[in-house]
Parts: structure tokens; sequence; C-alpha cells
């Protein structure tokens, strides 16, 4: 306990330097904004609004996260995580279209660039800075399962890669004069921006949904299948949701009806210790024991078993299509 705690620490201090920077590069590009006059620089500062409240955000969700479970919670509450994630896919997208409009306005009009030289160093010196944070705050959300800080880093390194764009316009605007490239650059990353909004909110809501993820899934079943012990005669109706960084796991397991309690509980835990040891991420249980019939003889791999009634056919490989199934493993169901 005092492990995850000290996690939770270690997440949202990480969150207040991202939130505290992106203050400081916000305010930045609002200078180098009003120095230059270019369209591209207020796409790159509108997003750095989203950065600030965005971070904001996640710094309240792990906060909200990390409270423990309680009567009205009893699964805790780390879906807060995909709530704030989606939120601040819909902000990036509300900016993209903010950008768009200026671009447009600016074709229409026209305008003039100024001071374009001190706006490149600027800009450049955020875009390094972005970056870097972006890259820690994704390895450290993988690392603990974060979607905050995955998300965070994400949007930090989208940021970063606009911001070079804006950069290498305002080299070329520098150069030729063109002032007009400087809208056609920030319309292209307006919709560049919606897009990395969209894919945000879909995993957010995917999440809140609790849309199965293959990955976790396979991850399981593999550990299962390569593990599996004779007295395990199939695994099925598997869910498995996610709670911010935490797992819950739904699965029956089908044991030797003779099982004496003592014995299919053993059996059980031998499974929930399995994966507990092999996935590196908080679980919770909830497994369901079934007694065998006669149709799981066939793929019963018991040699000794005193009341089998039908001879052993085949061993049945696991997979993600029948370990989810809510019907116990048959022969039937794989010809």
């Amino acid at each position: 306990m005092n492990t995850q705690k000290s996690t939770h620490k270690e997440k949202i201090g990480f969150q207040k330097l991202i939130a505290t920077f992106g203050i400081i590069l916000f305010i930045g590009k609002i200078i180098a904004w009003k120095l230059t006059n270019s369209d591209a620089v207020f796409s790159d500062a509108m997003e750095s609004i989203v950065n600030v409240i965005s971070a904001f955000m996640g710094l309240y969700s792990l906060h909200l996260a990390a409270k423990p479970k309680d009567e009205d919670h009893p699964y805790g509450h780390g879906k807060v995580e995909f709530v704030t994630s989606g939120i601040e896919g819909a902000l990036i997208a509300i900016a993209g279209v903010m950008i768009i409009y200026e671009g447009i306005h600016s074709l229409i009009v026209g305008k003039t660039l100024s001071k374009i030289d001190l706006g490149i160093w600027i800009i450049a010196a955020t875009a390094v800075i972005n970056y870097l944070l972006g890259y820690i705050s994704i390895k450290k959300g993988e690392r603990e399962n974060s979607l905050v800080l995955i998300s965070s880093g994400k949007h930090l390194q989208s940021d970063t890669i606009t911001t070079l764009g804006v950069v290498a316009s305002l080299i070329i605007v520098y150069f030729t004069k063109i002032y007009w490239l400087d809208s056609v650059v920030a319309l292209s990353f307006g919709l560049y921006i919606i897009f990395v909004g969209y894919k945000i909110v879909r995993k957010s809501l995917s999440g809140i949904m609790d849309e199965q993820d293959p990955e976790i899934l396979n991850q399981v079943i593999k550990i299962l299948e390569e593990n599996r012990q004779t007295e395990w005669i199939d695994v099925h109706n598997m869910k498995i949701q996610q709670f911010g960084s935490s797992l819950h796991i739904d699965a029956h397991i089908t044991l030797p009806w003779y099982y004496d309690l003592r014995d299919a509980h053993d059996e059980m835990e031998k499974v929930i210790i399995l994966l507990a040891k092999n996935i590196k991420r908080t679980i919770e249980f909830n497994f369901h024991m079934d007694d065998c019939k006669p149709i799981s003889c066939p793929v019963c791999q018991i040699k000794d078993c005193p009341v089998r009634e039908k001879d052993f056919v085949k061993r049945v490989e696991w997979t993600p299509e029948n370990v989810t199934s809510v019907d116990k493993h048959t022969i039937i169901e794989e010809e």
C-alpha cells in the first residue's frame, strides 16, 4: 500500500511539473505571437492553452484516482482518468477549429508578419522543452499504466510536431516574404490537431464504455495458456475492465466436480497468483468456480479421472474467442 501511495505521489508531482512548464511555454508563445503577428504561431499558442488546462485537469484526476474505494465508489475512482482524458481530447479539437477559423480569416483579409527571426528562436526553444517533457511523460505513464500521463505526453509531443512545423514555416516566410504561406500552415496544423483530439476522445470513450482491450486480453490468455494445469479444465466468460491503472478481471474456471471446496479454492488461488505475479498492475479478481460436465470430458486432460464418462479427444488451446465465451469449452465449438 505504501508503494502504491508513493507511486501516486510521483504521478501527481510530475503532473505539477507539466502544468508549471505549460504556463511558462504558453507565455513564451504568446510573446512570440505578439512579436510576429503569425497565424502559425497563434495556432501553437492556442494548443498551449489546452496544454495548461489539460495539465491541471490531469492533476485533479490523478488526485481523485488516488482516493481509496468507498461506499459510493466500490470500484474506486480510477475511471476519472478516462473522463479527464476525453475532455482534454475535446479541448484539443476545439483549439483546432479556432486555428482553422483564424487561418481562413487571415487568407481573406491578408496580413504582414514582423520580427520573424526572434519568433523562430522563441518557438524553437518551446519545441525542445515540450518534446522532452512529452517523452518522459509517456514513458512514465506506460511504466505506471496511467492514461493521464500517457495522453499528456502524446499531447505534448503532438504540440512539438506542430511547433517544429511552425518554425519551418516561419523560416520559409522569413526568406521568401510570401506571407500567405503562414495562414496555410496554420490551417494544416488545425486539421492535424483536430485528428489528435479525436483519437484521444476515442480511447477515453472506449475505457468509459468498458470496451475490451485486445492487448490486455491477449496478455492474460497467453499467461494462462503457457502455465495452465491439467486440473484447470477451462477458463471462460472472462471480462476485463480498466479503472485508471487498475484492472478488474471476472472469469469462470471449470474444475473437476468431485473436488471439495478447499481443493477447488486452492486451484482458483493458483490462477489468481499466477496473473498477479505476471501482470504489473493492480488487479482485482472475481473468479467463479464451475463444476465440470460430461461435455468437458473430451477436452479434460486429467489422465486418472475416476469419474470420466467420455474419452479424451484433444487439448483445446485457449484463445480470446473461447475464453470470453459464456459457455464451457467443448470439441464441437472447436470444429
